[in-house]
């Protein structure tokens, strides 16, 4: 995926998050639970009193609260009763199958003509709950959840206590335990306190009592076999499980936190440059005579080193107009001076593919062989000729690189190999720390919160790692490092006017070179000012090869720069949302409606 269609998608999530946010705000209403205490009482004779307390902060005006108790096969619900401080209240008791579905109405006035605003109400349900403690042969077992799943927001905290018939032999445990802020068995009463428990996680209790403490277990379950033992493998392995994913997430995060070894083990290993004997500190002539866009792939497009870029065919299109396959005119007029390019069809056939390519360009665009520069940008900015200049520009690119700078050609000067090992890294990584970081989101154990800052980590690592230069993990090759250091140095003393200064070239054939290789290197402006400084005045023989200054001095380059990016803008229009009028299209307009 491009990186800026991953940004749109970003942006997308964005704008869907604050359209979701600005609904629910609209509602301008809220609630939470900011606590709740339950007591649990277990009676000798197997029942199962309960008392839940819930203390709601409401903001905004609401109707009431509603409570679901999920009833298992067996099971029942007696003597309910439903109790409210902080406002008056009615209630509805509805049996849904497997579930009670108990709604409570909230009034603010004894009438029950006004629902609540803005207020704190405690809501406390009380009720016995039949069969759900579990006689064995062995034990006793209570196994009930003081928090579920299904409440639509989470709980502050919960006190819970737990009365048991018995002082003795009592075992329990709380699952899961991140959620324990403290627990204590003081005689035959557990005491608990959580810390916040969001939705969508359970709190769990499981007490094992004695027998003896349940004479006459007639309000129980009762299975004819031992339990003890398959509940404590049961807890035991669920403790295993809680501990397995504490020590996953803790590695994963050490992981990403130590991630950073990788790239620079890269580094070290492909990225260190050879040392060469080359000592030069700027080079006044061409280090060699590659074509523009070969010096462009290798020296200036460091992103993509063996790839050219739109310097390069810019420059190819200076080196044309050097060799005279393209000419220079200026028309002037009353108010502006217009360039025009003259293509000379009749030395086509000695072009190679790559010059081939740029010659069609251009052609493309010209009416009888000539083409006006103040032109090519309106022009471009049509979204069919954008198209077709996008994917013949890519093709010039493919072609200059297959033609030049294949797989073999490209090894003698620069290895790859760190490059692309860097590459499957940040992809990689890219991709652990997405998972990562989802997995760690959804997960409620307090390990996960390591986890996720680690996921971050890694995914800013794996970015700044794929988006270096191809010369920080590669490598040049000796050979490679030499021409490397010649050709910036080269352009250094293109950019240095001081150094033309004091060794200026000494015809316009060399100045001309400059700005063909300038152009390939990024620097086109320094050189042609230096030339407009050092060669003020041109003798006649030299006005044969004075097509390139002219070129700059009616802004050529400026003018190709601009068309160019037009056209790559134009041939992405078609996904950028534009309207061609068509019936229905127009402003205005819209609905509305009320509920």
């Amino acid at each position: 995926m491009k990186f800026k269609n991953l940004l749109t998608i970003l942006v997308l999530i964005l704008i869907l998050a604050s359209a979701v946010n600005t609904i629910y705000a609209s509602e301008d209403r809220e609630y939470k639970i900011t606590s709740a205490v339950i007591d649990l009482t277990v009676q000798e004779n197997g029942l199962l009193h309960v008392q839940e307390s819930y203390n709601y902060r409401f903001d905004g005006t609401f109707n009431g609260v509603y409570r679901d108790i999920p009833i298992k096969s067996g099971q029942n619900i007696e003597n309910l009763h439903v109790e409210t401080d902080g406002a008056y209240s009615t209630y509805n008791i509805e049996n849904q199958g497997d579930n009670l579905h108990l709604v409570v109405y909230l009034w603010a006035d004894e009438a029950h003509t006004q629902k609540i605003s803005d207020r704190n109400v405690r809501v406390t349900y009380s009720y016995d709950m039949v069969n759900v403690v579990t006689v064995f042969n062995d034990i006793v077992s209570l196994q009930y959840k003081l928090w579920g799943e299904n409440w639509d927001v989470g709980v502050g905290s919960i006190t819970a206590n737990i009365h048991l018939p018995g002082n003795t032999s009592n075992t329990y445990y709380l699952n899961p335990p991140y959620f324990n802020k403290s627990s204590s068995l003081n005689g035959n009463t557990i005491h608990a306190v959580t810390s916040h428990i969001p939705s969508g996680d359970f709190y769990e209790l499981q007490v094992l009592m004695p027998l003896s403490d349940f004479p006459n277990a007639t309000y129980a379950t009762h299975i004819n076999s031992p339990g003890k033992a398959q509940i404590e493998q049961n807890q035991a392995e669920y403790a295993n499980s809680i501990n397995f994913w504490g020590n996953v997430f803790t590695v994963f995060a050490m992981l990403c936190f130590i991630s950073p070894l990788v790239p620079i083990i890269i580094y070290l290993i492909y990225g260190r440059e050879p040392k060469v004997n080359y000592n030069g500190i700027y080079e006044r002539e061409l280090p060699s005579d590659d074509p523009p866009s070969v010096v462009n792939a290798l020296i200036q497009n460091k992103r993509s080193i063996g790839k050219p870029n739109m310097n390069g065919f810019e420059a190819s299109i200076m080196d044309l107009i050097n060799r005279k396959i393209f000419e220079i005119t200026v028309g002037e007029n009353e108010h502006t001076n217009d360039l025009f390019l003259k293509l000379n069809q009749d030395r086509y056939d000695e072009l190679n593919k790559c010059d081939r390519i740029t010659f069609n360009i251009m052609n493309r665009f010209s009416v009888n062989n000539i083409l006006n520069m103040s032109e090519l940008s309106s022009k471009l900015s049509n979204e069919t000729n954008g198209k077709w200049f996008a994917n013949n520009f890519d093709l010039w690119k493919k072609t200059v690189a297959n033609e030049y700078l294949n797989k073999k050609e490209l090894s003698w000067y620069f290895n790859r190999t760190g490059t692309e090992l860097s590459m499957i890294f940040g992809l990689l990584g890219l991709i652990f720390a997405f998972i990562l970081f989802i997995i760690s989101i959804l997960s409620y154990h307090p390990s996960s919160d390591m986890a996720l800052w680690g996921s971050i980590f890694l995914g800013i690592v794996s970015l700044i790692t794929i988006f270096l230069p191809d010369d920080i993990f590669g490598q040049w090759t000796k050979n490679g490092r030499v021409y490397y250091l010649k050709w910036n140095n080269f352009k250094k003393f293109l950019k240095d006017n001081s150094l033309i200064e004091e060794h200026p070239p000494e015809s316009i054939v060399i100045w001309n070179n400059y700005l063909v290789y300038g152009t390939a290197l990024g620097v086109a402006d320094s050189v042609y000012k230096a030339m407009k400084l050092y060669v003020p005045h041109v003798s006649d023989d030299d006005y044969y090869y004075y097509d390139l200054y002219t070129f700059h001095r009616y802004s050529g380059l400026i003018m190709l720069s601009s068309a160019f990016n037009t056209g790559i803008h134009a041939s992405n229009a078609s996904n950028s949302g534009g309207s061609f009028g068509n019936v229905g299209g127009g402003s205005g307009g819209g609905g509305g409606g009320a509920f």
